[in-house]
């Protein structure tokens, strides 16, 4: 059976169990706001694989650079910034292929070309 990346199917032993780490420190990743299981209609923890690979960022941080919880909570959240961002920048390349292949732009947006000759003044005293 196949499931979506951000499905949430997993439980904490086995998401322990498969990045060799105790169940503790899946509650404690939670606890410091680094991860957000889906919880079951039970109160049980449920993990996507979206998760999953968040969890292995925060040990790879961790254990191979020697960040601490707040520094990858930081670097986390950098990181999640720039997705954003990148994502908002690919929206506006589109945004902007599609104004120039219509030759218009609407009303609410502004296109500015560039010039390539510059002048120069010169103020002396």
């Amino acid at each position: 059976m196949i499931h979506q990346y951000d499905e949430p199917v997993y439980l904490i032993s086995i998401v322990a169990k498969a990045l060799e780490i105790h169940p503790q420190t899946l509650r404690q990743y939670e606890r410091e706001n680094l991860i957000t299981p889906s919880r079951s209609s039970g109160k049980i923890r449920l993990y996507s694989q979206k998760d999953i690979d968040r969890i292995k960022l925060i040990l790879r941080l961790t254990r191979e650079l020697g960040v601490n919880l707040a520094g990858v909570d930081v670097i986390l959240r950098l990181k999640e910034n720039v997705e954003n961002m990148e994502q908002d920048i690919k929206e506006l390349k589109n945004d902007l292929l599609k104004a120039r292949n219509s030759q218009t732009v609407s009303n609410d947006k502004a296109l500015v070309t560039k010039k390539s000759i510059y002048e120069m003044i010169i103020f002396e005293d």
